[in-house]
């Protein structure tokens, strides 16, 4: 007779010490680090602190600037009373330069963003002699200050009759070397070659191609760049500086810098409660948009990806 013997595997005892694996680290989960933790929050509170500094005393009177900290409200809160006057001061002049800026942003910002879209796309999707040269064009206007031109630019305004004109600042304004390479390169990669040489062979015009195929894909380059010229053109000081005398087409930052420069004058109005009113105004408007298109923007990681 033939015996089985069985084994038993030993019970494991509830005293035993459990192994435990090592933790391993997702790819998807980022790691956390300390040092760069503690460097964002002190670049996030070196951005803030500005801000909350103008917050704070927006809300105060002129004789409340003085009587307070800059970090903190004073008794009266006079935000509503400061905002009133800032748009009735000298007449109203604070309005008019509003709408000059709103003027310069949509002529200036808006026609460069057209410019950048269509030559961005002329150069990245059509072959053509001297594009290298245009190529080396670009990188280089890229790389030299809009400060090194503006000297040059007004001799040539002022030979043409253009200076203390709007035009002065609008026409150069419609010149983005840096969104005409981004959206060159954009460009280049969001839209599918394929998909170009498609609508063609199905009959589609290159306007009706343009516009109906490689716009939509160009939607986040386009509000980036948008973006880029707008703020560019809203916070342009030196342009207008020295193409404009009339006080009646300045912008914001222009005319923020002459009340600024009166207050300190000798016998002049102390209105620095006003200066500090109107450069909260000037910068809500960047903000709310900043706000308002980043969804577009940030949806154009993917936007060049092809589906089979």
């Amino acid at each position: 007779m033939s015996t089985s013997v069985t084994t038993a595997s030993p019970a494991k005892s509830a005293d035993a010490p459990r192994l435990r694996a090592p933790r391993k680290h997702l790819p998807g989960k980022p790691k956390r680090s300390v040092l760069m933790t503690a460097l964002m929050a002190l670049m996030a509170l070196y951005t803030v602190v500005p801000l909350i500094w103008l917050v704070i005393n927006s809300t105060k009177t002129q004789a409340g600037l003085g009587d307070s900290s800059g970090l903190w409200f004073a008794h009266d809160f006079a935000l509503w009373d400061n905002v009133r006057d800032t748009f009735t001061y000298h007449d109203g002049i604070f309005g008019r330069w509003l709408l000059n800026t709103l003027l310069y942003v949509v002529l200036g910002a808006g026609g460069a963003t057209l410019l950048a879209v269509l030559g961005g796309y002329a150069l990245a999707k059509f072959d053509f002699p001297g594009k290298r040269a245009i190529f080396a064009v670009v990188i280089g206007a890229v790389a030299v200050p809009g400060t090194a031109l503006a000297v040059p630019t007004f001799l040539m305004f002022s030979k043409m009759g253009l200076t203390d004109t709007p035009w002065a600042v609008i026409i150069p304004s419609l010149v983005s070397p840096f969104g005409l390479y981004l959206m060159w390169v954009f460009a280049a990669e969001a839209i599918p070659t394929e998909l170009l040489e498609a609508a063609r062979m199905d009959g589609a015009g290159e306007a009706r191609t343009f516009f109906q195929v490689a716009l939509p894909l160009l939607a986040p380059g386009i509000v980036t760049v948008l973006l880029f010229t707008t703020v560019a053109t809203w916070n342009n000081y030196f342009l207008p500086l020295i193409m404009l005398k009339d006080a009646e087409w300045y912008p914001l930052t222009l005319g923020l810098s002459a009340w600024s420069s009166q207050a300190q004058t000798i016998g002049g109005d102390v209105i620095f409660n006003l200066v500090i009113t109107g450069s909260l105004l000037t910068i809500l408007p960047l903000i709310a948009a900043f706000l308002l298109l980043q969804k577009y923007w940030q949806s154009g990681l993917a936007a060049g990806s092809v589906k089979e």
